[in-house]
């Protein structure tokens, strides 16, 4: 342990010399390296966690600069967790960083969180917390939570010495479209480094035993008028027993959204007779980014604009960055066009980027 580096906590009454080992024994997971995930690995690496592990399988895109400081324009179509690894081996080379460039699923996730004893959540996929929760229930390990929606933020720990859990809290995943995420809703630059540091706080208050942990209670954060609300919940019993349930249960919008194609099957569809359309639904930036060669620009938000240039007589798929929106166009359009017939692809440009086949 560098004494100098870390003077200035050493000398904090309540946290001393024993917090410092505590925290340099530490292990800890922070699932996603985005806009929650960076001010987490940023702070809880310059205070000297010993083993930090970083899970995202995601590349940087140009949408993401101004809410993850870390990465720059010359990032772009990197992968997220090389890139921040750099960052912050820079930032503190006396700590251990663990890279998992894949994103957590049902056939991962109890392998990935074995070799932790914490982990924090800065994913933006809500069936993805209800894994987390599951794994992190069956490992016996307490997770931070956090969440944005629009200028509001949320945090809490789950699973902490047999506490309530985030299905506790949540029993039921949302159906898509139920609960709008942040492409729909869009995200402050500033907000994701507020909660990404009330959740590192509560990472190093668990670690190190300090203060009163956000068990049992969910802290709501409105950025607008700075205020805070803490709202207490118990133990649901019938909770206690889990398992890692199949990919379909966690991925609900490939269930009530209907009509979703693999990206695998989309190319054999190209491949075979009159090439279908594609109609990449994304923001005209996003697009520009990147793209399949073959796809058109129609915004979400212009679809109903488009009806009539779309209802041609061929298969139509709609594309996305990871598959929500793509989804709700199907919804948005399924029974209105005559004589298209069309679909959705499943994980959209982010299973590209990332090298699924």
């Amino acid at each position: 342990m560098s004494k100098h580096r870390y003077d200035r906590q050493t000398r904090l009454e309540g946290f001393g010399i024993k917090g410092q080992e505590l925290l340099g024994n530490a292990r800890i997971l922070v699932v996603g390296a985005g806009g929650l995930g960076v001010p987490i690995c940023t702070y809880l690496n310059a205070m000297g966690v010993g083993t930090l592990g970083i899970v995202d399988g995601d590349t940087i895109d140009q949408t993401n600069l101004h809410r993850q400081p870390a990465y720059g324009p010359e990032d772009v179509g990197k992968p997220k967790v090389s890139v921040l690894a750099q960052v912050l081996k820079k930032q503190n080379p006396a700590s251990l960083i663990r890279t998992h460039r894949e994103f957590l699923g049902p056939a991962n996730a109890l392998e990935l969180l074995e070799p932790y004893d914490l982990v924090v959540d800065a994913t933006d996929r809500i069936p993805t917390r209800y894994l987390l929760d599951d794994a992190c229930v069956i490992r016996n390990i307490p997770w931070v939570y956090g969440a944005l929606h629009g200028f509001e933020g949320q945090v809490s720990v789950f699973n902490y010495r047999e506490g309530p859990t985030y299905r506790c809290l949540f029993p039921r995943i949302p159906k898509q479209g139920e609960i709008p995420d942040c492409n729909q809703l869009g995200t402050l630059g500033i907000l994701p480094g507020i909660v990404g540091s009330l959740q590192a706080l509560e990472a190093v208050k668990v670690v190190c035993g300090l203060g009163t942990v956000l068990s049992g209670k969910l802290l709501l954060y409105n950025a607008l008028d700075q205020q805070t609300q803490l709202i207490n919940f118990g133990r649901d019993l019938s909770q206690d027993a889990r398992k890692i349930r199949d990919d379909a249960h966690y991925a609900p919008d490939l269930c009530e959204a209907g009509g979703g194609v693999t990206l695998s099957q989309y190319r054999e569809k190209a491949r075979k007779g009159r090439p279908p359309l594609l109609v990449d639904v994304r923001e005209p930036h996003e697009f520009e980014t990147n793209h399949l060669p073959e796809a058109v620009n129609i915004p979400l938000i212009e679809l109903e604009h488009a009806l009539e240039s779309l209802d041609v007589p061929r298969e139509l798929y709609f594309i996305c960055h990871t598959g929500s929106r793509s989804s709700q166009a199907f919804r948005k359009l399924n029974g209105r066009l005559k004589t298209a017939t069309i679909y959705w692809i499943q994980g959209g440009m982010r299973d590209i980027q990332a090298g699924q086949p």
